[in-house]
Formats: C-alpha cells, sequence, structure tokens
C-alpha cells in the first residue's frame, strides 16, 4: 500500500479549503516581495565585492583535493569500495520488496533523531534512501578524515564543514525524502509548506533579512515571570554589570557568601530558568548568600572595553560589593564556561596581590589551557580573527546572533536542521522551551574584549603560561594560585571539551577535585538532584593524563550538585542569621532580574 493510500485508509485525508490555501499563498508571495524589496533597498548603495573566503574553507578543501589526486590508487580503491556497498543496497533492498529478511548495510548512530520515524525502517523505499545517504556519508567523511599531510588547522576545517555539509544534504531535510512530512503534506494537502513558508519569512523578517530560525516560542517566556523568578534584588552595578543579591529562604545562612560569575555570551538566567532546575534557587536553600553578576548587553558606547575591564568592574567590584552588603571579606566563587576563565584570571591576579579573598573556586565547563579547545578553533585563526576584528570595528561589537549562529553549528543536527523540518517542512510552530528561549537570549561583546579574548585565549594560550599575561597591571601566574578547587566539566561538551578542562587542576598550585558530569555543556550542569538524570564520574586522584583520570574514575548516579555541596562544606563558615538584601551599607536598586537582562540584542 502507498504512503498516499495509506493516508487516505486511515482517514488522515481531511476537506481542505482551496480559496483558504490561495490565500495564503497570496500572502505569502505579498511578504517576499516586501522583504526583497527591503533587501534591494538596504544594499543598493553598497559596492560589489569580490568573493572573499574569510573562514578559509575553499583554501582547505583545495588542499584536501591536492592531497587526494597523489594518491590515484588509494581513491581509486575508496570508489570500488564505495561501488561494492551500493550493490549490498541495493541487493538488500530487492529482498526486502519482496518480503524477504535482510541485514541493512548502513545504520544510524545510535541516539541519531533523524531517522526515528517508523517509515525509514518499515517502508522499503525510504530504507533505501536512508540507507544509501549513510553510505555516502560514511564513505565521504572516512575519505576526508584518511588524508594524510595536511596541517592540522587545515585537517580540522575540512572535518568540520564536510559534516556541515554531510548533515546539510540528509533526505530528512527534504520534504519529498522525509516520510513523514510526505504523510503531512498529503494529509493538509500541502497547507504545511505553505505554512512552513510563512514561518521562513517571518524568521527572515525579524533577522531583518538574514534567517534567523525561530527554535522556541519566545512569547511563552517573561523574566521574572516564569523564568528568572527566584527572588533577589540588584544590590550594585556599574557599566559592566550588576549585582544581584537573593533573598534567604533559610532562617539561618552560611558566613561566607556565594559569588557566581556567569558568561557574558548570554544571560545569567540560565542558572535560574526555573524553580525546579535552578541552581541559584538551591544554592539558596542549602543555606548560601548568593550573590549573582547579570552582565550587561553592551553597544557601541562600550567597545573599548577590554578583558581586564571585566575583571576590575566585574569580579574585584562585585567582591567589594559584597563585602559593604554583608561585611564578609571573603567569598566561596563559581566561575561557568567563559566566567570560569575569568574567575581564573581574577585569582592569578589576586594571587600576585597577596589577596586572599576567594577562600575557594569552581569552574564549571570552564577552560584555562586552550591547547586543544574543541571544534571552535575551526573559527578561529589570524585571518578569520582579522575579518572579525574589521567588522566589530565599524559598529564596536561583535553581534550576539553571530556567536549564537557558530555555537549553532557544532551541532547542526539539534540547533539547526530540527527546526528547518519543524518549522518550514511540517509547518509547526516551535514548542516553547526554557532552555531553548535562553540559548537565543544572546549579548553582544565589545570589540576590545572580544579580540583579546580570541588572541591571548585560544590562539596564544597565554593565561596557562606564567607571565604570559598582564592584566590591570599585574603579570598572570596561575601556578601561584593556591586555593582549593573544584571543577566540574561534562562528558559530551562540544565548547569547552573535558579532555581540555582537565588540565586546570595540574595549572593551578592548590588542592583539587575534579568531577566529569554526563551530557553537554548545558544539561551537564543545569542537572539538578531532584531530575536524577546523567550522573557524574569521580576520582579522589588527579592523574597526569585525562585518560588515566577516567580509567580509575567510578560513575555514580543522580547530579555532581551533591558532590559539589559535600566538597564546599568546609568553606562555608560558621552558621549567622540570614541576610536580607538591602539591610547592609549596599541599597536595593531594583528587583531582580535587573534592567540589564531583560535588554535583548534584536530588541535595542
Amino acid at each position: 500500500m502507498s504512503i498516499q493510500s495509506a493516508a487516505e485508509a486511515k482517514g488522515d485525508q481531511p476537506q481542505h479549503d482551496p480559496a483558504a490555501l490561495a490565500e495564503s499563498l497570496a500572502s505569502a508571495a505579498d511578504k517576499s516581495a516586501k522583504l526583497l524589496g527591503e533587501f534591494a533597498a538596504r544594499n543598493a548603495h553598497r559596492p560589489p565585492s569580490v568573493f572573499a573566503d574569510q573562514l578559509g574553507v575553499g583554501k582547505a578543501f583545495f588542499e584536501l583535493a591536492a592531497k587526494m589526486l597523489a594518491n590515484p590508487y588509494r581513491l581509486a580503491e575508496a570508489q570500488l569500495n564505495l561501488w561494492w556497498d551500493y550493490m549490498s543496497l541495493w541487493q538488500s533492498s530487492m529482498l526486502r520488496m519482496i518480503g524477504a529478511p535482510a541485514e541493512p548495510v548502513a545504520e544510524p548512530a545510535k541516539g541519531d533523531k533523524r531517522f526515528r520515524h517508523e517509515d525509514w525502517q518499515e517502508h522499503f523505499l525510504f530504507d533505501f534512501i536512508k540507507q544509501s545517504y549513510l553510505i555516502a556519508a560514511r564513505w565521504l567523511h572516512e575519505q576526508v578524515g584518511s588524508v594524510e599531510g595536511l596541517p592540522d588547522q587545515t585537517k580540522k576545517k575540512v572535518d568540520f564543514f564536510t559534516r556541515q555539509y554531510i548533515d546539510a544534504l540528509a533526505p530528512s531535510n527534504f520534504a519529498l525524502t522525509n516520510p513523514e512530512v510526505f504523510r503531512e503534506t498529503i494529509a493538509t494537502g500541502g497547507q504545511n509548506l505553505v505554512r512552513g513558508m510563512h514561518n521562513l519569512l517571518d524568521d527572515i523578517e525579524r533577522g531583518n533579512g538574514q534567517l534567523k530560525i525561530s527554535m522556541t516560542d519566545s512569547k511563552a517566556f517573561e523574566l521574572g515571570v516564569n523564568i528568572a523568578t527566584t527572588p533577589g534584588k540588584i544590590v550594585f552595578q556599574n557599566d559592566l554589570m550588576q549585582l544581584i543579591q537573593y533573598e534567604p529562604t533559610t532562617k539561618k545562612q552560611w558566613q561566607r557568601p556565594l559569588l557566581i560569575i556567569p558568561p557574558w555570551i548570554n544571560k545569567y538566567y540560565i542558572l535560574d530558568l526555573r524553580e525546579k532546575n535552578s541552581f541559584i534557587r538551591w544554592a539558596a536553600g542549602e543555606g548560601m548568600t548568593v550573590f549573582v553578576i547579570s552582565w550587561v548587553n553592551p553597544d557601541a558606547k562600550l567597545a573599548h572595553k577590554d578583558f581586564e575591564d571585566y575583571l576590575r568592574e566585574g569580579t574585584l567590584a562585585a567582591l567589594e560589593a559584597i563585602e559593604k552588603a554583608t561585611g564578609e571579606k571573603s567569598v566561596n566563587a563559581i566561575g561557568y564556561c567563559l566566567g570560569g576563565t575569568l574567575l581564573a584570571a581574577t585569582l592569578g591576579h589576586m594571587a600576585a596581590r597577596k589577596d586572599k579573598r576567594i577562600v575557594s573556586a569552581t569552574f564549571m565547563a570552564a577552560l584555562i589551557d586552550f591547547t586543544a579547545a574543541g571544534e571552535l578553533e575551526v573559527f578561529i585563526d589570524e585571518a578569520q580573527v582579522a575579518s572579525l576584528e574589521k567588522k566589530m570595528a565599524e559598529r564596536g561589537y561583535l553581534e550576539g546572533g553571530e556567536m549564537a549562529n557558530t555555537f549553532n553549528m557544532l551541532r547542526a543536527n539539534d540547533l539547526i536542521w530540527t527546526f528547518v523540518i519543524n518549522n518550514y517542512l511540517l509547518g509547526r510552530d516551535p514548542f516553547p522551551f526554557d532552555l531553548l528561549h535562553w540559548n537565543c537570549d544572546s549579548t553582544r561583546m565589545p570589540a576590545k574584549m572580544h579580540s583579546f579574548y580570541l588572541r591571548n585565549m585560544y590562539m596564544k594560550n597565554l593565561l596557562s603560561e606564567p607571565g604570559g599575561l598582564t592584566l590591570d597591571g599585574v603579570k598572570i601566574d596561575l601556578s601561584k594560585v593556591k586555593v582549593p578547587t573544584y571543577f566540574v566539566s561534562a562528558m559530551e561538551d562540544h565548547i569547552a571539551p573535558w579532555k581540555t578542562t582537565y588540565a586546570g587542576p595540574r595549572i593551578l598550585s592548590g588542592p583539587s577535585r575534579f568531577v566529569l558530569s554526563g551530557s553537554g555543556h548545558i544539561a551537564g550542569m543545569i542537572n539538578p538532584p531532584s531530575a536524577n538524570k546523567y550522573g557524574y564520574w569521580v576520582n579522589s586522584e588527579i592523574p597526569e593524563t585525562a585518560k588515566d583520570w577516567f580509567a580509575g574514575a567510578t560513575q555514580q548516579p543522580s547530579s555532581w550538585w551533591s558532590d559539589w555541596r559535600k566538597w564546599a562544606e568546609p568553606y562555608l563558615g560558621k552558621e549567622v542569621p540570614a541576610r536580607i538584601p538591602g539591610k547592609g551599607k549596599l541599597k536595593v536598586i531594583e528587583a531582580a532580574p535587573g534592567s540589564y537582562a531583560r535588554v535583548r540584542a534584536e530588541a535595542s
């Protein structure tokens, strides 16, 4: 039975309104014409430019082609193997077509969500399409990966963009070769594709002429209403940040406050999404006086702000403010991602000045050594950074969406193509999801700071070298940092690979504990004990290599949060009466989440 007749037999074929469909198509045509007109008007006065391969992709693939053609025997052998795989698939498919059992020639990787629909397995035609794609993808990736003699940077670039190409051409991304979309098109008389066209045009309009894929229903969330709801107050602010002090949830609190330093690529409230998965609310419930930095979303006026400004006006200013608010001279500190890199720099600065206000430091998915910084290295070389600096110089900042697009490419199937299928092919509205709402709430990066960060951390790796960086007049030497540290990373992290973050404890000199969470950069960190998900690995020793550490590690259930709480116990101090924001020397400016967090990049 064909898919169309099967749909009709199930009663999936509703009555369609041709007039409504025509009206919807006309509306889409009008919107398309409007967007094309606006695009032409924006670019009318721009001089034509010669295509520039700013990512260096063309150059990398020319090098690849030269190396492959230099060994024609291996190329011929590879083509013969590909032909043999296709012959095996043809034979297997013919057997399936006549009802005989046949083993698949190629199968999706475990966890590949693209081929979950039952027709990919049960309908021999779609199974043939799926396996044809998987055979070609496997062959292409193997050939690219086996080429010898390429420079490391070129090899990484070729591998990454080959994978982008392979992912983009998946049959699940096209209406006629995706069985779920095919069924939906038959069932709705093509209305799903018309709705998808409207969604596509809306996303282009929202991106001011560039495609900005909607990942979630942004109208479903409002800061302070159903996300970022932990009660707190802004008690200090400057050009770069607002400092939030959270309301106590226990009658007594631990003496030593907790300062959380989030990254400034997105907003702080990844740590306070909902009540049940809020690290901030959980820490307050453990009796901690929680302070969190909420970074500004900078514009051109802050283009001159450098990394050392984030040190001086961020972490150091927060320490001074916390002492005024609570009377306590010392804190425990947590740095997440880029916030952890800043925390390490702060500790190096403080060690040089014999400043002991940070008693313990926790690094969540944070890089200190950038030797093998993962797939982001594909976008970081002299040519690309110079091009980016030129672009940033024109407006004074890196647009948040540009950084978000880079991160999305690291997980293209999950963060790009899934939404292309849902929004544009199936014509559905994106599902309201708090984490994806936060993911889309990116912030800009000041031009001077971002250039400093890319060149001195990623390209030169100076933070890990004693005296490699000078910040606020102080040479940074992390080997002089002796405070106790806790490192937690995530096994599937593409942004801060755990085998690279593992170098952190050996760069610093104090006692350290390294913990590995399941899942990725976000879900692995935002993993409350009540969820009982992912688990984590522990090893009381810090051997020389990450491989040796993992070989001696044991897996634990639930969340690393509980392990961290036990580790932090000696550094909390005695119990004191609960502290109310505004009752110390710092008065309340406004309620959390504060005005800085409410500024969205696309709305300003």
